[in-house]
């Protein structure tokens, strides 16, 4: 019976190394990087300019940005479901040879060194990183919608965030921001909300990287929320070159944050997301996730220092 009971304890004792070094890799290789930004100045009311992708008319929701020496409006991704702001490789070098003053390629890490503006945002790093990703450069046609990277949340690290989706625009200050504020958790740079739909209290991650669907979930979730019998929509999700399946359907329901209540027209889950994915969100307590259309007509303070948010 001992040598039972030792092997017993032995296998134990290696099962709970195994989760604790599973812990320690997953934590050290999904925690994102220093944040390598530097930022000066604050903006207020930047339009935002949306664009729409096979009948949703807020598939992304873009920025216009400056940089440095290049007489051109260019666009990025608002997305904070990305921990880091990135430029795509393939928009940048088609700039040619014409730039190589303003835009500083470091071939061996996949870096570039450049400084662009939100009007009097100045945003600026040696260290951004490069993603494997984007289209040619339009300068031929001025008023050409070039998008050449994403700004993800690592910016708001540094300044807190008004998104104004009654009149579309955005906000980025270092001023006072008021009160009746709601807790969150900012893990990772990833925004958890707290929400409640019907009786039942959600963890939810905010990512407007999924900017066009209100609230996407499970699908035994989903077929709880969704009104029965009705018209099914099924569209293809573009994570990153990451082709997803998306399937919607209209729903009949209610979110709220403390006293504000948002309206659930339509209710969504994704096949295609990686076993990987899944137990991330699992190992977080994500519950589901929010894109910036469940915030239409609404505004959203979103101050990550305090972790503390408001829903007006």
């Amino acid at each position: 019976m001992r040598i039972i009971k030792k092997i017993v304890l032995a296998f134990l004792a290696v099962i709970v190394l195994s989760l604790a070094g599973g812990y320690f890799y997953f934590d050290k290789n999904f925690s994102p990087p220093k944040n390598y930004l530097t930022v000066k100045g604050n903006v207020d009311n930047v339009s935002i300019k949306w664009i729409s992708d096979g009948g949703n008319p807020y598939s992304a929701l873009l920025l216009p940005i400056q940089i440095q020496g290049i007489e051109k409006t260019f666009y990025m991704q608002l997305d904070f479901g990305s921990p880091v702001t990135v430029f795509y490789k393939n928009s940048l070098e088609s700039f040619g040879g014409f730039f190589l003053k303003q835009i500083q390629f470091d071939t061996k890490d996949e870096n570039v060194s450049l400084d662009f503006k939100i009007e009097n945002l100045n945003i600026s790093s040696k260290n951004f990183q490069l993603l494997n990703y984007g289209k040619k450069v339009d300068f031929e046609n001025p008023d050409s919608v070039d998008i050449i990277g994403t700004i993800g949340t690592d910016l708001l690290e540094k300044r807190t965030v008004f998104l104004d989706f009654k009149n579309n625009t955005v906000s980025f200050t270092e001023n006072e921001i008021g009160s009746r504020f709601q807790k969150f958790e900012f893990k990772k740079r990833k925004l958890l909300f707290t929400a409640k739909v019907d009786k039942q209290t959600l963890k939810l991650l905010y990512d407007s990287g999924t900017s066009g669907y209100e609230l996407i979930v499970n699908e035994e979730e989903w077929q709880k929320y969704r009104i029965k019998n009705s018209k099914i929509k099924t569209e293809k999700g573009n994570s990153w070159g990451n082709v997803l399946k998306v399937i919607s359907a209209p729903a009949n329901t209610k979110m709220k944050f403390g006293n504000s209540e948002l309206k659930i027209s339509e209710i969504t889950y994704i096949e295609g997301i990686s076993k990987m994915q899944v137990f991330l969100m699992k190992r977080s307590g994500m519950q589901g996730m929010i894109g910036n259309k469940i915030f239409l007509n609404h505004k959203l303070i979103i101050d990550c220092k305090n972790e503390r948010f408001k829903v007006e």
